[in-house]
């Protein structure tokens, strides 16, 4: 009798924080957009954040899907599994985010400042980073597959083990990349300069595209097959 009384009293002390804690959470929720705010786990698709000011910002879990942050400050942001699914962030300011297994298809990053930013994890396919800055990023085991990073900057990032199935480089700044283990089925890298690349074997050189300006690290040839004719 006394073992079930302790339960009872237990079950209404966590139902009580439950009800407590739920309307706390709701009204962070309402929370207008500036720097440091929590919306951790708030529904904020399609919201129109243009220019907002977002810095420090927590948005983990939080559903920023179709949402328009074109150039928002977001310098610093915890969005550790955000969803960003078509979200437009071009020319936004992402410098810093931790942005570890952050969801998204088609993710609009053109122009963005992703320096130091850390996409660990990150599923991105088919984003667009045309032109971003993504200086000393962290894309770990990030799947890439299909995304266009022509033109962008990735020196000193890290894709180890990425997923780049596809995924296009032309013209993309490359010096200093780490690239051990990262699958490159038919990955796109015609006149790129990969000489400065490092991790790069001839295996995954062979199943990637390039062509007579593509430029390999030393050691490494270009394969009979390029450049391709598909992908």
């Amino acid at each position: 009798m006394a073992t079930g009384k302790v339960l009872l009293r237990l079950g209404l002390t966590f139902a009580l924080i439950f009800v407590l804690e739920a309307p706390v959470a709701l009204a962070k929720c309402r929370d207008r957009p500036e720097p440091g705010v929590d919306w951790t786990r708030c529904e904020k698709e399609r919201l129109i954040l243009r220019q907002a000011d977002l810095s420090g910002a927590i948005l983990e879990r939080t559903d920023l899907s179709d949402a328009d942050m074109t150039e928002a400050k977001l310098t610093g942001a915890k969005m550790v599994q955000a969803n960003l699914a078509r979200t437009r962030l071009h020319g936004a300011d992402l410098s810093g985010a931790n942005m570890t297994k952050v969801r998204g298809d088609r993710t609009e990053f053109q122009g963005a400042n992703l320096s130091r930013v850390n996409l660990t994890k990150a599923e991105l396919p088919r984003a667009n980073l045309t032109g971003a800055d993504l200086t000393g990023a962290d894309l770990g085991k990030a799947e890439v597959g299909r995304a266009v990073f022509t033109e962008a900057r990735l020196s000193g990032a890290n894709l180890r083990y990425a997923y780049l199935a596809r995924a296009i480089f032309r013209g993309a700044k490359l010096d200093g990349v780490n690239l051990a283990g990262a699958y490159m089925l038919l990955t796109h890298f015609e006149g790129t300069d990969l000489s400065g690349a490092t991790g790069l074997t001839q295996d995954q050189i062979e199943i990637a595209c390039g062509d007579d300006a593509t430029k390999l690290p030393a050691g490494l040839t270009a394969p009979a097959t390029w450049p391709c004719t598909g992908g």
